[in-house]
């Protein structure tokens, strides 16, 4: 439902693009795309650009990068929007055939964060593959209702997952909000499957930018929600690893991807959707699973 809708919204806006450009420019064909493809380029900047803002309101300390830092990061940042957005999310069947799992005693499951799909992980899950380790993923929809009602997904695919494999556990990978949903996994049904869980970027105290998302989980994820506040009163029951960006654009205060109890791994001048795509998250977690 994500890509498709998604793909579908994507046609639509650059329709009305076209249109606009057609109808207020007197454009010719040919303009009104190259119009309608900039429009759309610089949307996304513009998105960009909010969250950072929001970023340097709810900033805590990081380390200082250097202006190119900043450049580079920025940059990343857009463009990894612009292909996960653009590209990715849309025409994911292109970019994600259906899992490969085999027997394996210890599979991964990778899960996602909010508004997206199983797609973000098409780097990520041909550097895990290319390791050797055999790798599922799945899709929580729908997009924007209460984290809960996602979990029996989640605990839906372990099962399937095991099953396959012929694995006792799997190990949680999350990004974002999936980190949520994990841990609020672990604390409905418990850690019979899970060995270890690690959060790539997770609100794990939430997000200042919540508040102007969309949606049952956005408002879950708002810091101080009291969502928020049951699913930190309970353990984590399992190992747990904290990959975090402290100049994360999306998840601010940057801290609030500390989660208490688990390892501690900083990956600094990373912006939040551009994690997805650095090979150091790629070694980062690698290490985390050994």
């Amino acid at each position: 439902m994500v890509p498709l809708g998604l793909l579908i919204g994507l046609a639509l806006e650059m329709a009305a693009y076209v249109a606009a450009a057609r109808h207020f420019l007197g454009a010719s064909w040919d303009l009104a795309a190259l119009v309608a493809i900039a429009a759309l380029f610089g949307l996304r900047a513009v998105i960009v650009a909010v969250t950072w803002t929001f970023a340097a309101i709810f900033r805590s300390p990081a380390p200082r990068l250097t202006p190119w830092g900043w450049l580079h990061m920025v940059v990343g940042e857009y463009l990894a929007f612009l292909l996960t957005f653009v590209a990715v999310l849309p025409f994911e069947r292109l970019w994600m055939p259906v899992d490969r799992l085999s027997p394996n005693p210890r599979p991964l499951l990778l899960v996602h964060g909010y508004g997206c799909s199983r797609g973000v992980w098409w780097r990520l899950r041909r550097q895990l593959e290319a390791a050797g380790y055999i790798v599922s993923t799945v899709s929580l929809v729908p997009p924007y209702t209460h984290i809960g009602k996602l979990v029996p997904l989640l605990q839906e695919r372990i099962e399937e997952t095991c099953r396959t494999t012929g694995a006792e556990r799997v190990v949680l990978v999350a990004h974002s909000m999936g980190g949520l949903v994990c841990r609020s996994y672990l604390s409905r049904f418990g850690a019979a499957r899970v060995e270890r869980l690690v959060t790539l970027a997770s609100p794990h105290a939430g997000s200042a930018l919540a508040r102007i998302g969309i949606g049952a989980n956005a408002r879950e994820m708002e810091p101080g929600s009291r969502w928020l506040a049951d699913l930190a009163a309970e353990s984590l029951r399992v190992p747990a690893v904290s990959l975090r960006t402290p100049h994360d654009n999306f998840v601010m205060p940057q801290d609030n991807q500390r989660l208490p109890g688990a390892q501690d791994v900083e990956l600094a001048g990373i912006g939040h959707l551009a994690v997805l795509y650095a090979d150091r998250t790629a070694a980062a977690l690698l290490a985390a699973l050994r």
